[in-house]
């Protein structure tokens, strides 16, 4: 049975103001109505029933993740004591899942990803799933055609084409074996990845049977799922939270892709026939919204004179009046306004850092 396991424990520093440790991207609307978290789950359809739901955040999130998505059992709602990367929050995810269905086939995503259009996804998730049926020790993960020479995403080298298995078959679909994973290249790698026509992003995107990641991570990283082993043994035990957090501590921090992908033999790839934006700055509000007819990307009351290739938001009435400005970010919250080089975004972190320094802390 298909089961979608949800990764939303990111912090979001670079959306700073709107983006806030009680309340982090994943939980904002940053691309329609609905918070990205939402949209997530919005985009699944009937892929599958809230039953089979399963929420990863992070402790101090639990509580607004739980408001924002009532359908999911609250007991699949898993608050992480402290940050170890995907690799340990994935084995855990598998080890809960696998008590309650040791055959699933678990499909990994994050919740600050855009998506369209849903249809297609779905298709290609149900595509993906019988590439892992046809065989269960198989690993797929969607591959995103590159439009440049991106730094900031990881790649995918593939191999030969790999056919999609009946009744999958359709024109726009094509699965190739995968050659190996790339880590985050410079500029000059990057470029040549592109021009090579043979590597895509990676989209970050996993579908694997539960004992397969199992077994990868126990032969890969036996140390973390003692650790994780540990956790799941003590759930119905009355000290099971101070377990969890003593023992998730112990864990070496470690993303999936080093822990499991770059030693795996048989990985798919599928082209993926979707849109797919990682929403990582401020710029992707550009990317996701119109701009008008100065090349301005505008959320809330704004009045400009002489305003170009800015991204303007504010809420409720609060206007944000702009004279004679370039390629800013301008963000108003109720108790801070960010005014930033739309080039510089990088800079937003250390903002973040900066108040965590000086103890501002009612602002982070």
């Amino acid at each position: 049975m298909l089961h979608i396991v949800i990764m939303a424990g990111g912090a979001g520093t670079r959306f700073w103001p709107e983006s806030r440790v009680a309340r982090p991207k994943q939980l904002l609307p940053l691309a329609g109505p609905r918070s990205m978290l939402q949209m997530t789950v919005d985009r699944l359809g009937d892929l599958a029933g809230k039953q089979n739901l399963w929420l990863l955040t992070a402790e101090k999130l639990v509580n607004a993740a739980t408001e924002q998505l009532p359908a999911i059992p609250k007991s699949q709602i898993i608050g992480e004591p402290c940050k170890r990367d995907t690799a340990p929050a994935i084995g855990l995810a598998a080890l809960l899942l696998s008590r309650v269905d040791p055959q699933a086939t678990m499909v990994m995503l994050a919740a600050d990803h855009v998506i369209r259009p849903a249809e297609k996804f779905q298709q290609a998730i149900l595509a993906a799933a019988a590439l892992v049926d046809e065989s269960p020790q198989r690993i797929a993960t969607f591959g995103i055609k590159p439009t440049y020479a991106a730094t900031t995403f990881g790649y995918i080298e593939r191999r030969e084409a790999l056919p999609l298995p009946k009744p999958v078959v359709a024109a726009d679909f094509h699965a190739y074996r995968v050659a190996r994973f790339r880590e985050k290249p410079p500029a000059a790698v990057a470029e040549e990845y592109v021009a090579s026509g043979k590597f895509y992003w990676n989209s970050g995107i996993f579908i694997w049977r539960v004992a397969t990641i199992i077994e990868a991570l126990d032969k890969h990283q036996p140390e973390m799922m003692t650790h994780l082993r540990t956790i799941v043994d003590s759930q119905s035990q009355p000290n099971a939270g101070e377990v969890f957090r003593r023992e998730f501590a112990a864990i070496r921090r470690i993303s999936i892709d080093y822990a499991v992908m770059e030693h795996a033999a048989d990985v798919a790839v599928i082209e993926a026939p979707f849109a797919w934006d990682d929403v990582g700055t401020w710029q992707a509000s550009a990317r996701l919204s119109p701009a008008d007819g100065e090349g301005n990307t505008v959320t809330g009351k704004h009045l400009g004179i002489d305003t170009h290739g800015s991204i303007i938001r504010t809420r409720g009435d609060h206007l944000i009046a702009t004279v004679g400005v370039n390629d800013l970010i301008i963000v108003h919250t109720p108790d801070a306004t960010l005014v930033a080089n739309r080039h510089d975004e990088e800079s937003i972190r250390k903002i973040v850092k900066l108040l965590e320094e000086r103890g501002w802390t009612e602002y982070l």
